[in-house]
């Protein structure tokens, strides 16, 4: 039976697969299975893969079951579900059964948690609701008829993209028993209280040492993180609540700490720069002994990053790193973006790093086995959606493949033809090399020229690359040529890359679009007066740059974007500092505003005489939907056609990737019928 070409709706039918956990023994990954039922909803369960293939389920029901991890003896499953509508621990037996409760927390949001090496003990992160919007608040509000009541607010981190409005509430890190329920360090009474909430955004990465008796963490140590260059530190907790700062680390950002199977040492991600907040350096490895002293830097040295995400509106843009600790102690497993790809590497405590898999795909890095023999992955590549694989890493024997071990979307892929990205690289400014796809419209035939669209992606400092991307695929059934490319400030491509758009935005990143775009209208299979553009976040500032300095296209969409930064400044989850990454500030000097006066898009839309179709949500809280409005105002005073689509509050930044399914369906028809509209 003939394939045919994708639709917006197929959406519908993928299966979405990812945080894939090995068995101790390394029989089985564990995994999350995300579906979309016939209600609008998406179904998260939990099951696992044996190395034949062969499927369990562990979960079921709709409130969502999710951050499956097995015990360390393989005998238990603990997660997180909802499934008493308040977010809580639960744990099933391997051997069969019932799963039990093993919290009874407060209204709140649960974040990380890890297992102790013996089983005997669960870490976790919690934070408790707002007092005022419990649900028992809100129904005695109801019965006497009062009004929903302000959020009271005190401190400058009181809100996050996705995450919502949080006030004064912060996590705090817990331990509970197993066998018995009890909290380490209990309140008096014996009852739940926290381990350590020293952390003053709330924000930790934690392990457990081998021995079960501390947590190592990390945080800020700065009394006002969000308006001080970073400061993060490592503190050892005790059981008992006692807490003792590492001495010796630098200053910098931290994450993603890892304590060595032998005790001896602590690894972490990050940098000592103390300037560098939005993360234009490489993010790299450090080890430091477990006593402090020391940190030694594994790969600052070869330019990779630890940051580097692929995008994908098929998986989450998770932009944390990912450190595995070799169960010898010599070294770590490691997640790595390079050059559109993303590999499981490999760097030992003498900082030789290697990359161990190889191919233009993305590979998802999870755990390890207890004897180090298999690493568990999510594999997936442009025309593959993402399935799980396991690695088996043979150091010294060259790159090896993953071996897929689930087909959900089989049918998915049997039914429906896609379009192959062609890569290119080509010389942009400076002697600098611009990388970038184009996938050319189904039922291509030449040499017939197509209407093109380029696509400038989010961040700005990750990367697209050799992953599925389901929008991509429905405009090329749409008849389009998309192209996209990882200009300048894009991850993937080494430090100096990435920084060269520090404090200014539409610089030699424009030039890497105007040379993109110079590509596009010598193509031969491109028509040059038939070209669209568009981007979301930082693509979306890119698409309002794009219009405001040339016409070479005839219809653009501005996604979630941002227009102007002395507005940005103050709105944004994350404000801006004064001379951080941005020059300037908008509370500052009349020349303080000047220098983000310079980069604002919205600053040039006297030029602009591009049709425009606006998209934002009005629940985003990274790029505060005034950003469109202003975009919005600017056009419809100046007579251009324009138009503004706004999503409802219930969703956020990242609506293109997690959004309502109808309402990601509702943004696609949208897209098609907006570039049909002015380039066929």
């Amino acid at each position: 039976m003939p394939k045919r070409a994708i639709s917006a709706d197929d959406l519908l039918r993928i299966i979405f697969v990812g945080d894939p956990q090995l068995s101790p023994d390394g029989s089985k990954v564990l995994f999350t299975h995300k579906s979309i039922n016939t209600k609008n909803k998406y179904i998260t369960n939990l099951m696992s893969v044996d190395l034949e293939g062969r499927i369990t389920q562990w979960t079921q029901g709709e409130m969502g079951n999710g951050g499956g991890r097995w015990s360390p003896d393989g005998a238990s499953i603990a997660f997180i579900s909802k499934r008493d509508k308040v977010a809580q621990i639960h744990i099933i037996p391997t051997s069969g059964g019932e799963a039990r409760k093993l919290t009874s927390l407060p209204e709140g949001s649960v974040g990380e948690y890890r297992w102790s090496p013996d089983g005997r003990w669960m870490a976790f992160t919690f934070r408790e609701q707002i007092p005022q919007f419990t649900e028992a608040a809100k129904k005695e509000r109801e019965e006497k008829g009062f009004s929903q009541p302000p959020i009271e607010i005190d401190d400058i981190w009181y809100r996050l993209d996705g995450d919502g409005y949080f006030a004064g509430q912060r996590f705090k890190l817990y331990a509970i028993e197993v066998a018995t329920g009890r909290y380490a360090n209990a309140t008096s009474d014996g009852a739940f209280g926290p381990l350590y909430s020293g952390a003053p955004l709330g924000e930790y990465s934690f392990d457990w040492s081998p021995n079960s008796l501390e947590i190592a963490v990390t945080h800020s140590a700065n009394k006002r993180p969000m308006a001080e260059p970073p400061n993060d530190q490592i503190w050892r907790i005790a059981l008992d609540g006692q807490a003792w700062k590492l001495e010796g680390l630098p200053r910098g950002e931290k994450s993603a700490v890892r304590w060595s199977p032998d005790g001896t040492k602590l690894a972490y991600a990050g940098d000592v720069d103390e300037s560098d907040p939005w993360g234009t350096r490489n993010t790299k490895v450090y080890v430091v002994p477990a006593e402090g002293g020391v940190s030694k830097d594994l790969t600052g040295h070869s330019d990779y990053d630890l940051g580097a995400t692929t995008l994908s509106d098929t998986k989450e843009a998770g932009f944390g790193s990912t450190l595995v600790w070799a169960p010898d102690s010599k070294g770590i497993y490691l997640q790595i973006g390079w050059q559109g790809e993303t590999q499981l590497g490999y760097v030992n405590l003498d900082a030789e790093v290697t990359l161990l898999t190889e191919g233009k795909h993305t590979v998802g890095v999870g755990n390890l086995s207890r004897d180090g023999s298999r690493i568990a992955a999510t594999f997936g590549h442009s025309t593959m959606l993402p399935e799980i694989a396991i690695i088996e890493p043979e150091l010294g024997t060259g790159r090896m493949a993953p071996k897929v071990l689930t087909n959900f979307n089989e049918q998915f892929h049997a039914d429906i033809e896609l379009s192959e990205p062609e890569e290119f690289w080509i010389e942009s400014t400076d002697g600098s090399m611009l990388h970038g796809w184009a996938m050319k419209p189904i039922g291509y035939l030449e040499p017939r020229r197509y209407p093109a669209l380029l696509e400038i992606h989010g961040g700005p400092h990750a990367q697209y690359g050799w992953a599925f991307f389901h929008e991509f695929q429905v405009l090329c059934a749409a008849g389009y040529v998309v192209v996209y490319t990882n200009p300048r400030g894009s991850k993937g491509y080494g430090e100096a890359h990435c920084a060269a758009i520090r404090s200014s935005w539409g610089t030699k990143d424009w030039d890497d679009i105007q040379t993109a775009t110079r590509w596009m209208q010598h193509q031969p299979y491109i028509h040059p007066g038939q070209m669209g553009v568009l981007g979301g976040s930082y693509g979306g500032f890119m698409t309002n740059w794009v219009i405001g300095h040339c016409n070479d296209f005839k219809a653009a969409i501005t996604d979630r974007c941002v227009s102007n930064m002395v507005s940005m400044a103050g709105n944004s989850d994350f404000p801006f500092n004064k001379d951080g990454y941005f020059k300037g500030v908008a509370w500052g000097s009349l020349e303080d505003i000047k220098k983000l006066w310079w980069q604002s898009p919205i600053a040039y839309f006297q030029e602009v005489k591009t049709p425009t179709l606006i998209i934002h949500s009005e629940g985003d809280l990274r790029c505060n939907i005034e950003q469109s409005e202003q975009v919005f105002t600017a056009l419809q005073q100046q007579g251009i056609e324009s138009r503004f689509v706004r999503y409802p509050v219930t969703t956020s930044h990242g609506m293109s990737r997690n959004g309502p399914p109808d309402l990601r369906l509702h943004r696609l028809s949208e897209i098609v019928r907006w570039m049909d509209r002015f380039l066929k």
